[in-house]
């Protein structure tokens, strides 16, 4: 009889965490799960236990049943995992062995299509940013030669490096802080050839760029500063820095606004753009502030970065 039990034991475990469980209790039919479990404990307390209870494999070798039940009348009742109170253990821990590991995978799931969404979503915001970019950029070419300047050429095979690099370099989820920094001053030197007086844009950059940053998460702030800090005679005031320290990226965008009225409706889609790829790249990692005068324009970003 011992084996009997142990084997209706594992039975019950097994029927409830694979059948029961997953078919009745997780799709609502609580009303069902309880009448089944109600049945399973009558079973065992008036069909399995009294066989149990009578079967000498249960009996110490010298005590009868009639001995038990005087002795059980003597000394009080003690406590037994009785074959009733075992269904109800094994129920219990089937089912909570279950929903833990139910809920762990749709842990799981969640998380997979929450990545997949992020990563959709950055998907369209660089495909965004980089028609953007590359309009900007035409603009400044065109400038040149328009004004037939033999610097124009120039232009193009930096703006061609610019591609390269953000085609083939940019797919990947991480890129050196280095090569990053690098594009930008490129970008930088691009502008400055249709410059009339490039003294009025200084950059700066100190620290440890031996760090990890997202592609392309800086650049909108740069493009920013040239498109509204330089008026139509060539003039401008840009400041860029910047600093890597204790593992984090300090940068700081100064320019003044010579263009106060923009009629392009898509004006400061770059801007929105990496707000939008700092929350989802770097949660509660970063630190965003933008004072927009009338007359100036600045941004404070700090980053934690990753090696």
């Amino acid at each position: 009889m011992f084996y009997i039990l142990n084997g209706v034991l594992i039975t019950v475990f097994y029927v409830n965490y694979s059948f029961l469980v997953p078919k009745l209790l997780l799709n609502k039919k609580i009303g069902l799960y309880l009448i089944t479990f109600v049945v399973f404990f009558l079973f065992f307390m008036y069909v399995l236990e009294p066989l149990i209870l009578i079967s000498k494999d249960f009996q110490p070798p010298n005590e009868t049943f009639e001995d038990r039940i005087l002795n059980r009348k003597e000394n009080g009742p003690r406590f037994e995992f009785r074959p009733p109170i075992m269904v109800i253990l094994f129920f219990g821990l089937s089912t909570s062995i279950k929903l833990v590991s139910e809920w762990y995978k749709a842990e799981k799931e969640r998380a997979l299509v929450a990545s997949q969404k992020v990563n959709s979503e950055l998907s369209f915001l660089k495909a965004q940013l980089n028609p953007h970019f590359l309009f900007n950029t035409l603009n400044s070419i065109y400038s040149l030669a328009n004004k037939k300047s033999e610097d124009t050429t120039i232009a193009i095979v930096t703006l061609s490096e610019l591609m390269r690099y953000m085609i083939y370099e940019t797919n990947q989820e991480y890129i050196s802080l280095t090569k990053e920094v690098e594009y930008i001053k490129n970008y930088i030197s691009l502008h400055l050839l249709r410059l009339k007086d490039s003294s009025g844009v200084r950059v700066n950059v100190h620290g440890d760029l031996n760090y990890k940053i997202e592609p392309l998460l800086l650049i909108s702030f740069i493009e920013n500063a040239f498109k509204y800090g330089t008026n139509y005679k060539g003039d401008t005031n840009i400041r860029i820095k910047i600093n890597v320290e204790n593992d984090e990226l300090h940068l700081y965008v100064f320019n003044a606004c010579y263009i106060t009225k923009v009629s392009d409706k898509n004006s400061g889609i770059g801007l929105e753009n990496i707000k939008n790829r700092l929350n989802l790249l770097y949660p509660k990692q970063h630190t965003l502030e933008i004072n927009n005068e009338k007359k100036t324009f600045e941004v404070n970003l700090t980053i934690k970065l990753k090696k």
